[in-house]
């Protein structure tokens, strides 16, 4: 029997039958001999060096590398890892302090000290690799270790997200005497300090097993996991239907959700929950009709966002009116409140106001093998609602991923379809990757009312609750230039065999997977 969120009632159901009968089924880990848990994705690593991905590599990253801070299962916010303890020592929130655990080492035994950290981050900014995470660096002045276990990060502004920052994977300590300062390790025989090492990669798979020198937070549940990448969601379903792998995670399909849910004659389970991830697009202002605030408005004006979620993504995704998704501090609903629902009356006023009267010729561009298979059918989607409208000529073109990345940060695209899975669960990091000279998008978009007074107000309060003003008023900018344009938010699926507990723990709040927390269920 096919059961979503099964995981969270079977607590429920061992906890009844020990009570009655004082014995039965017991759900633990299993570290004997039954083989590694295999995880399928469709999201393959484009690095195994942290200095050169700003990606989906996180996802490896965060299970065979180590940072200061990152979070255990059920944080909200950073806490410490390869630290002991971290905290602002100044009240301008400019000056980081980090005491390591002592006896740190990297699975090869070697020792991890303050030194190494110094040297990770340094090579970050060195590097400045052109997909790299130095973006994420703009707030960092200096590196100070003080000893071997003393690492103060001194800031060239406030920013009370600096910690958020040291949590993302990005920022994975790696040891100086195996990664140079000045490039990138090509070879894939790296290795952390993480909760695993990491035995084999070919591209095709990647074998992770425990790496005994671990020191942190993670309470490892299983030995060894081995994470398979595959090309397409059809696929990797088929290998978790035949048993080939055991769980799945980042690129189902939402037709293969819904076929799973369905399903009444296989032992699965969905875990479903609320993701953070968007779907927007971005207008590249050097075009001469994407330049036009009119244009953008229109066609913010045409998009029906329920269409996409319902008649593509067939209701695994949530229409989005923000950039900032729903369920973090600051989200508004700026984009419905402003445009309401779809209206061709109203976009076509916008182009009549600005004395466009003939159809606009638009070329929209996506990538065929990053955002899962529907965005080749939401693309068309979008063609047929402006072509509908009678006031566009949509033509689409699409790239796979790796040359897709090089023509948008050329500024060959005017409208560019883009996904954000957050670095960290702050409305900062749905705005300020966006926005600058130099950006994320490789599109720049200048902003001074966000990036020199909004995001640097916001920055000073280490209570993010206490920054949605600048947020809601950062978000409106956003609306009414209508530069970046949302269209759906994520949710969270991990498809599993029925004896595999754990996924409901497995997501940090970047919905990254932490592995460790995936055991085999087992009985006595």
């Amino acid at each position: 029997m096919f059961n979503r969120n099964r995981g969270l009632r079977r607590v429920a159901a061992v906890a009844s039958i020990a009570l009655v009968a004082g014995c039965g089924v017991f759900t633990g880990s299993s570290t004997g001999d039954s083989g590694p848990i295999v995880v399928g994705t469709t999201s393959a690593p484009s690095t195994l060096d942290p200095a050169g991905s700003w990606d989906g590599s996180w996802e490896l990253f965060r299970n065979i590398y180590q940072t200061l801070l990152a979070y255990p299962s059920g944080a909200t916010t950073p806490q410490p890892d390869a630290a002991e303890n971290c905290a602002f020592t100044d009240s301008g929130n400019r000056t980081y302090r980090c005491e390591l655990r002592s006896g740190l080492k990297f699975a090869d035994g070697e020792a991890l000290d303050a030194e190494a950290v110094k040297y990770s981050i340094d090579r970050i900014r060195t590097i400045n690799a052109p997909s790299g995470p130095a973006g994420l660096l703009g707030s960092l002045d200096r590196v100070q270790a003080l000893g071997d276990r003393e690492v103060v990060f001194h800031l060239n502004k406030t920013d009370a997200t600096f910690p958020f920052v040291l949590a993302t994977p990005a920022m994975s300590i790696v040891d100086p005497d195996d990664y140079p300062a000045r490039s990138l390790r090509k070879d894939d025989s790296v290795h952390g300090s993480g909760p695993y090492a990491l035995k084999s990669y070919d591209g095709k798979r990647a074998e992770l097993v425990r790496n005994d020198r671990y020191h942190g937070f993670a309470d490892r549940q299983n030995d060894a996991v081995t994470i398979r990448y595959f090309q397409d969601s059809a696929s990797m379903v088929k290998a978790l239907r035949s048993g080939d792998i055991d769980v799945t995670y980042r690129g189902l399909a939402a037709a293969d959700i819904v076929a799973l849910e369905a399903r009444t004659d296989t032992d699965l389970q969905l875990i479903d929950g609320t993701g953070t991830d968007i779907s927007y697009l971005v207008f590249n202002p050097s075009d001469p009709w994407a330049k036009l605030p009119a244009v953008r408005k229109a066609v913010a004006q045409l998009i029906d966002r329920s269409a996409i979620a319902h008649t593509v993504y067939e209701g695994t995704v949530d229409p989005l009116y923000s950039m900032v998704p729903a369920g973090l501090t600051g989200h508004t609903t700026g984009f419905f409140d402003d445009y309401g629902d779809p209206s061709t009356s109203k976009a076509r006023k916008f182009l009549a106001d600005a004395g466009i009267t003939q159809k606009v010729p638009l070329t929209f561009w996506y990538t065929t093998d990053r955002y899962g298979s529907e965005t080749g059918r939401m693309f068309q989607e979008l063609k047929r609602q402006l072509d509908d409208s009678g006031l566009f000529t949509i033509t689409l073109r699409s790239r796979p991923w790796k040359t897709y990345v090089v023509g948008y940060q050329k500024g060959e695209y005017p409208v560019f379809g883009r996904g954000w899975f957050p670095d960290f669960p702050d409305a900062d990091n749905f705005i300020a990757p966006f926005v600058g000279e130099r950006n994320a998008l490789g599109t720049p978009y200048p902003s001074p009312v966000i990036t020199g007074r909004l995001l640097p107000e916001s920055r000073t309060e280490s209570d993010r609750g206490e920054v949605v003003k600048q947020f809601e008023e950062a978000q409106q900018i956003l609306v009414d230039d209508a530069r970046l344009i949302p269209l759906w938010q994520g949710r969270q699926y991990v498809a599993a065999s029925d004896d595999i507990s754990g996924g409901e723990l497995a997501l940090d709040p970047s919905t990254i997977m932490m592995m460790w927390e995936l055991h085999r269920k087992t009985s006595w």
